[in-house]
């Protein structure tokens, strides 16, 4: 390790330094990354390269004799944008090294960088990954699984990602989820690509402990460079979700798939990644890596980082800031809110935002007590202790507020193969929000809760009271008072904010295809929705325009409403 980190200081001496393009210029790629907010984070914080942070990147080889892996499961490092990338790879050593298609992809978004990149299609543009500067530690997917899950041994990373994954649950993504409970790594992994590619919800990021991604698509267009920079919802024919085999709620957090990407194929040629989760996880993996970059800078922030419970505060704080999209509803979309699911069964807890989350970990760390009205904690619930942690939170002009509020825990496994699950240490945690008044006649109101029995995750995003300005979010076991209950312990990672309700002007509550125009084709899906919502009512549905609950005539009359309504890049895509 000694040798390596001489190697990548000798390295950043005679290596450029990394120049940030104005996140305004329409020449900067991926635009993926402009849509959640990655560049103007980067001009808020220049600093946030990925510098000081180390990336572990598993991936799987592509060819297999006899079952073995055949070594060709590396990026293309002579890719204009890989050259000056700081990648180390790992395998048995064998065999001599292949590239991979997939590998190439997701290594281009995360350390991509190029300044003189071009393409028929877009023309000349710069290419900027997410951690341009940050070490890229890139595993063979069987060696690390000998290597470091088997043996329970720690990679030397800040975060893992894998755009790889399994239907079910096994020994090692019981061993990675083992991983993040003891070593409070946090795991990045996709989700799947829908009822499309005939995928469930994939392992590891179906796991408890781990952030799965889902992919946002984009829109509905001929032009690529449009096609590129604009993105529409997360469907359910693309991207996996719902619940996993447990019953828990899946994704955690969607992001943008088609991002432009290095081809394996031509040092110097880009290419869209398509609508996959593959794509959109590294996105997610991206912003961790500038939390994690920020937060090694400032000592206030390094329980962020802990080993006791630092991934949950790290996917509590990326889960909180998330963007809810058109149609974002917890559990089933119905017009109650579903106390015992805690997640959009297809958007999670929403699009990740950059700026969001950057936001969330500055505001700092706060304890039980008076907190502000956005900050995280990183803390312990105690049944000596009554049970239960108070945080007070004064909202001033309650008035079209929403309270968001994420809590995440560890699920507990075994040090050692097969990984068995402890489900006798896990605990079964509740999250409240009320309304209270000190020295007023009324009485304290639960404003929300969510109580999930599978879950351990619990999340609310819920009006302020317009007449009630002091307010307690509550973290308590769900047993309370069952005097059965044996777990007496539980560390937990909890994100808060307050901020405007968000309008719904979003076109796509509208454009139900997404491709920048509100016309006959969308009362043609709107129809096809209400048939099949007529026949599978259990089945998630999208096109509930007003949000009662029911696809019907009125929904049809506010697409009505809108009919010819354009979004400004289908005017520029179509010539109109």
């Amino acid at each position: 390790m000694l040798r390596r980190n001489v190697l990548w200081s000798l390295l950043a001496l005679v290596m450029p330094a990394v120049v940030w393009a104005d996140a305004s210029t329409l020449g900067l790629q991926p635009q993926g990354l402009n849509h959640i907010g990655v560049y103007s984070l980067r001009q808020l914080d220049p600093n946030l390269d990925g510098s000081g942070v180390s990336v572990g990147v598993i991936s799987r080889s592509g060819t297999y004799i006899d079952g073995k892996p055949q070594n060709d499961y590396r990026p293309s490092v002579q890719h204009d944008s890989l050259v000056s990338a700081r990648l180390t790879f790992h395998d048995e050593g064998q065999l001599l090294p292949g590239v991979s298609p997939h590998s190439t992809a997701v290594c281009s978004i995360l350390f991509g960088n190029d300044a003189h990149a071009s393409s028929v299609e877009l023309g000349s543009f710069r290419y900027q990954g997410i951690l341009p500067a940050a070490g890229g530690e890139v595993y063979e997917f069987w060696h690390f699984l000998m290597a470091n899950v088997f043996t329970h041994t720690r990679p030397d990373v800040d975060v893992l990602t894998l755009s790889v994954g399994s239907g079910f649950e096994d020994w090692w993504t019981r061993g990675i989820e083992s991983m993040c409970e003891h070593y409070g790594l946090p795991v990045v992994a996709s989700i799947g690509n829908g009822y499309a590619a005939l995928d469930p919800p994939l392992y590891p990021g179906a796991s408890a402990n781990a952030i799965g991604v889902g992919v946002v698509s984009s829109v509905n267009s001929a032009d690529t460079g449009t096609s590129l920079a604009n993105f529409a919802l997360a469907y359910p024919a693309r991207s996996s979700g719902g619940t996993t085999g447990g019953g828990r709620s899946k994704p955690d957090i969607v992001a943008p798939g088609n991002c432009l990407v290095a081809d394996v194929n031509d040092p110097n040629r880009y290419e869209p990644a398509g609508d996959w989760s593959s794509f959109s996880t590294p996105l997610v993996t991206g912003v961790v890596g500038m939390l994690i970059e920020r937060a090694k800078r400032d000592e206030a922030l390094s329980a962020a980082l802990s080993a006791n419970a630092g991934n949950c505060v790290i996917k509590s704080i990326i889960m909180n800031s998330a963007v809810k999209l058109p149609y974002w509803h917890k559990g089933a979309l119905t017009t109650a809110d579903d106390h015992t699911v805690p997640l959009d069964h297809i958007q999670g807890a929403g699009m990740v935002d950059a700026m969001g989350a950057y936001e969330q970990l500055v505001a700092g760390r706060y304890g039980p007590g008076s907190i502000p009205s956005i900050g995280w904690d990183n803390s312990t619930v105690d049944r000596a202790d009554r049970g239960l942690r108070l945080y007070r939170l004064a909202v001033e002009d309650p008035n079209n507020k929403i309270i968001a509020v994420t809590l995440n825990w560890n699920r507990h496994f075994k040090r050692t193969y097969p990984f068995e699950a402890l489900r006798d240490r896990d605990a079964n945690l509740r999250l409240e929000l009320w309304a209270v008044e000190p020295g007023r006649t009324e009485p304290d109101r639960l404003i929300d809760y969510s109580d999930s029995p599978v879950d351990n995750v619990e999340h609310l995003y819920v009006r302020a009271d317009p007449n009630r300005t002091q307010y307690e979010i509550v973290v308590t076991f769900s047993d309370l008072d069952d005097p059965r209950a044996a777990v007496s312990t539980e560390r937990y990672g909890l994100a808060w904010s307050v901020h405007e309700v968000c309008d719904r002007d979003n076109l796509f509550w509208h454009d139900l295809n997404a491709d920048g125009v509100v016309n006959e084709a969308d009362f043609a899906l709107l129809l096809k929705y209400w048939t099949e919502s007529i026949e599978s009512p259990q089945d998630y549905q999208f096109c509930d325009l007003n949000g009662d609950g029911v696809i019907d005539v009125k929904d049809f009359e506010l697409l009505l409403e809108n009919l010819d309504r354009r979004a400004d890049w289908y005017s520029k895509a179509e010539g109109m």
